[in-house]
């Protein structure tokens, strides 16, 4: 499979941000992806209100990346906000593309560090994998990453690959956390892992300086499934293409065989 990994920096405009996506699933097609991978928050950054903007997967904004998606015939996987029950949004990625159509709304929310998601943002409770070309990629956002049975219940699924796309927060140590934690991921449940980030708000962010809401540190990773960095990008917004080879997840796994070790 070749995946792109599209880090990008969402302004408060979702318009705006649209034209930013679709450009980026264009050039992913030219270099041949078959999958394309925008951040967490992609239709629009935090630290603005949400539900204002939020959306329903039948509107504008997705039908927008859906419209891309049929033009160039990939597969693409993006960050917006739907409008939950309650009057909160719900942090979803739609996933649409060639014989797929699905979405995932964040399991755990980025309660921690000062940050309260959980106050604008609705928890989903339902795994969710696709079929790109016969590979089954699993779908996990930002703060995901801390919970390592998310990853483990894609591999169970019969997933290879495991795309999580990001806003991650900036502080003190929170840049060796995100590889430390995306290199784990894809160990523990030997998937490949494209961590697709937003990038830094601008090119004097530092990343070890907290701001008020997660508004990203670049950094996108693609690990492989020995947990081995392959492909890893600075804090600017850019586009890069990659080969995975999902017969070294099989190889991996027959090495290494923790799914089917475990005890717990």
């Amino acid at each position: 499979m070749r995946i792109a990994l599209c880090q990008m920096t969402s302004s408060t405009e979702p318009k705006e941000n649209l034209a930013a996506v679709q450009d980026h699933v264009r050039r992913a097609a030219h270099e041949g992806a078959r999958l394309a991978v925008l951040p967490e928050a992609a239709m629009a950054c935090f630290g603005i209100p949400l539900a204002p903007l939020a959306e329903p997967l039948d509107g504008p904004w997705a039908e927008g990346v859906r419209e891309v998606a049929r033009e160039t015939g990939v597969t693409v996987v993006a960050g917006m906000f739907t409008p939950a029950p309650d009057g909160r949004v719900a942090n979803t990625l739609l996933a649409t593309g060639p014989g797929v159509e699905d979405s995932y709304d964040k399991i755990h929310l980025y309660d921690a560090f000062g940050f309260r998601e959980s106050d604008t943002v609705a928890a989903g409770d339902r795994v969710v994998t696709i079929d790109v070309d016969g590979v089954k990629v699993g779908l996990a956002t930002c703060y995901d990453l801390r919970f390592p049975e998310l990853f483990r219940a894609h591999a169970d699924a019969g997933a290879t690959v495991s795309v999580l796309p990001a806003s991650w927060g900036a502080g003190p140590g929170k840049r060796e956390q995100w590889e430390l934690l995306v290199r784990a991921r894809a160990l523990d449940a030997t998937v490949w892992l494209a961590a697709v980030g937003q990038a830094a708000p601008g090119p004097d962010a530092d990343p070890e300086q907290p701001t008020k809401a997660p508004t990203g540190i670049g950094n996108s990773i693609l690990a492989a499934p020995d947990g081995t960095v392959r492909v890893r990008l600075d804090t600017a917004p850019r586009l890069h293409v990659a080969d995975i080879d999902t017969e070294e997840t099989a190889r991996v796994r027959r090495a290494v065989a923790v799914l089917d070790n475990r005890r717990l």
